[in-house]
């Protein structure tokens, strides 16, 4: 029994270690500047913490199978300041090293200056859907109030009909095109409840927060069709709030909004 309890634990880490080294049930596929960075972070975490489970259940199956059939009183013994202090500071360094990475990270994806050339996108999220907003042709969005917003009437998000800014606004609901190649300055909204806009190729995942707006940048390399999720359990509804997302070149795109502005 002993035997059998120390190959089980021995396989228990090669097999967790053997599943992370092939990349099964990997992350999807990567389409934006900034994921390569996450990407990274994620893997060396993964390596330390993999690093340390296996070493730890190869031990324990060692120690399970040397130890077998001994019987008697265990020993153990209360202090160690040496090995004490030893295994805290590797852990502390660790853990420092780890944070400061990913502090650093996340502070070039939310604090790096918006480019001028960036195309602004605004959505407002609401139990079940994504409302979607671009600037029309004079690169201004109009005026929102909340006192205006009527689901009946078709006006999600409360857009002042006396703004002539607001005039060839493109709204969309639950479909967003982008540009390929171009930087994005997202800015999300909710007007009910905590949201989470996710693109999981990506690698953008954030909150939309009633009373708030979140600014999030990122670029697209490649152009396709994915899914935007809500990663917030929203309502009972939670699992219809889907959406299109569309990378596409930049004159598709151009045309793409000139369609939705002609709706």
């Amino acid at each position: 029994m002993a035997l059998l309890l120390g190959l089980f634990f021995a396989a228990v880490g090669t097999v967790t270690v053997g599943i992370f080294l092939a990349k099964v049930w990997w992350l999807p596929e990567l389409i934006s500047v900034h994921g390569a960075a996450i990407d990274r972070q994620m893997v060396m975490t993964l390596i330390i913490a993999g690093t340390v489970f296996f070493l730890a259940q190869i031990t324990l199956g060692y120690f399970i199978w040397k130890f077998r059939g001994q019987g008697g009183k265990a020993s153990n013994w209360h202090e160690n300041p040496k090995l004490e202090f030893t295994w805290t500071a590797i852990t502390l360094v660790i853990f420092l090293s780890l944070g400061i990475s990913g502090n650093r990270i996340w502070a070039q994806y939310f604090q790096t200056p918006v480019p001028k050339d960036a195309v602004m996108v605004e959505i407002t999220a609401q139990q079940f859907a994504w409302n979607i907003r671009y600037p029309g042709a004079d690169g201004v969005m109009g005026r929102t109030n909340p006192a205006l917003i009527d689901d009946a009437a078709g006006n999600y998000i409360g857009l002042d009909p006396k703004d002539p800014a607001g005039k060839d606004d493109v709204i969309t609901q639950n479909l967003m095109a982008i540009p390929v190649n171009r930087p994005i300055r997202l800015m999300l909204r909710s007007k009910d409840v905590t949201h989470s806009f996710f693109v999981p190729q990506l690698r953008v995942k954030q909150d939309a927060v009633p009373g708030l707006s979140i600014g999030v940048s990122f670029t697209a390399t490649k152009t396709g069709e994915y899914e935007i999720a809500c990663a917030e359990l929203c309502g009972m509804q939670h699992y219809k709030m889907r959406g299109r997302f569309l990378v596409m070149t930049q004159a598709d795109f151009e045309q793409w909004l000139k369609t939705r502005a002609a709706m």
